[in-house]
């Protein structure tokens, strides 16, 4: 599962996409929408994202990790648009074999995913907004 959505993450959705008898290590990773950042108080964020590119780069991560970490099932989820405090703004679940790889996978993945994948970060403040990394 490698999908760039508009609408809320099913997280069930996304664990069974990695479930399986054959795995004995099952890593979930949520990244949610906090209420802080940068010492002020955050309301809400928008996430842009160039898609055809952003699913490509999405692919090729999930390829790396099996290839390079051992990962054998991966799903990799994140959130379009306006997210209000507490959303889930992206899920990474890996399944292997044994529980080091599955870690070491989805840890590669989610901090991969934000240095190369064309997502965009932009935090809503009280007094203004401003993007987290270059704009799209």
């Amino acid at each position: 599962m490698i999908a760039l959505v508009d609408t809320p993450i099913d997280v069930a959705a996304v664990l069974a996409e990695v479930e399986g008898e054959q795995q004995g290590g099952v890593v979930l990773f949520l990244g949610r929408v906090r209420d802080h950042s940068q010492g002020k108080r955050v309301t809400h964020l928008d996430y842009d994202a160039y898609l055809p590119m952003a699913l490509s780069e999405m692919q090729a991560l999930e390829v790396e990790a099996r290839e390079r970490l051992g990962a054998e099932r991966v799903a990799l989820v994140h959130r379009t648009g306006r997210l209000e405090l507490g959303a889930i703004a992206v899920a990474v679940a890996v399944a292997a074999a044994h529980r080091p790889a599955a870690f070491e996978a989805c840890r590669w993945l989610i901090d991969t995913l934000k240095q190369r994948v064309p997502i965009w970060k932009k935090e809503w403040f009280d007094d203004g907004a401003h993007w987290v990394s270059p704009t799209p």
